[in-house]
């Protein structure tokens, strides 16, 4: 073999070898694309299926909390359901003021 066909040789093998490693890491990326995108989707796969069901359970706590509240409400004698829900705010008033009340009547006394 002489230098001419020797160089021949290499580069050829030289370019053999540059083209088996791009499609290596081509398909390698290709690769990696594919999982993250598996990934991803089982992420947001999970995450919907997670928060529907945190939803329904708030959902159902807070039906629970409500029709418990309706009960007591409707056991209030004297109209007093009616006017709370017609002024609010004096309900809301007079609910925190007996709560400072109970809370000071109730604490242990500081000696």
């Amino acid at each position: 073999m002489n230098d001419k066909q020797y160089e021949r040789k290499v580069e050829q093998d030289a370019a053999k070898v540059k083209k088996n490693l791009g499609n290596l890491f081509g398909n390698s990326v290709d690769h990696v694309e594919s999982k993250v995108g598996e990934i991803a989707d089982d992420a947001k796969q999970t995450y919907d299926s997670a928060a529907a069901t945190v939803k329904k359970d708030v959902e159902h706590g807070l039906s629970q909390y409500n029709a418990k509240a309706q009960e007591y409400v409707e056991k209030i004698p004297g109209g007093l359901a009616e006017k709370a829900a017609k002024y609010p705010w004096v309900a809301i008033s007079i609910g925190l003021g007996v709560g400072v009340i109970l809370g000071g009547l109730l604490k242990p006394s500081r000696r």
